[in-house]
């Protein structure tokens, strides 16, 4: 008994449809992926921006340019020291103890702040021709200065209690009761850094 064996004839593959990308649905030349625009180069660095300054052709140029420099870099420096920065500070200035003397001058007002005007006056009194006027002067002078000593006394006894009582371990340090009188005898305008607080504020 034959069998006949019939051969399967393989199927048609599906007809592959190509469709045309119409306007709306091509991709935007220069447009990214999520649909924003590709950013420039200039843009997507921001160290690239603002105009750069051609370098110097001559020497003379470049010393000019570099002294421009410096300067800016000095008074950049020298606002921060006066704001009080412990950075810009130097080494006398720096530290939470010597922010704390300062705050403590700062916040009373003594009487050897008016040793500068108060000597200027002294100085311009010996060329007054009269021996009375002279004799008040010196008289006058050395009461200023019995209380300059005494106001000094009572401001260096605040300040080693209050470091005392703050920074224990600081207590000790040398120079903290003369930083801050020989602080007390500027002007409060001048002083440098310049008082962070007022008059009579409680610190």
């Amino acid at each position: 008994m034959f069998v006949k064996l019939r051969r399967t004839r393989p199927e048609p593959e599906p007809a592959v449809t190509l469709t045309k990308q119409t306007p709306a649905t091509a991709p935007v030349r220069g447009t990214a992926a999520k649909g924003r625009p590709t950013p420039k180069r200039r843009d997507a660095d921001p160290r690239r921006r603002g105009p750069v300054a051609p370098p110097p052709t001559t020497r003379r140029e470049a010393y000019k340019r570099m002294k421009a420099d410096g300067s800016d870099k000095r008074t950049a420096v020298r606002e921060s020291a006066r704001r009080g920065e412990d950075s810009a500070l130097p080494t006398r200035d720096r530290g939470p103890v010597r922010r704390l003397v300062r705050d403590i001058v700062d916040t009373r007002r003594s009487v050897a702040s008016l040793f500068l005007p108060f000597a200027v006056l002294f100085l311009a009194g010996y060329f007054i021709p009269s021996g009375n006027a002279q004799n008040y002067l010196v008289l006058s002078w050395t009461v200023f200065f019995l209380l300059v000593i005494a106001d000094s006394i009572s401001l260096g006894v605040r300040i080693s209690r209050t470091v005392k009582a703050r920074f224990p371990d600081e207590a000790k340090s040398r120079g903290t009761t003369f930083y801050g009188i020989q602080r007390s005898t500027m002007i409060r305008r001048w002083r440098f850094p310049k008082p962070a607080v007022g008059p009579n504020d409680r610190i």
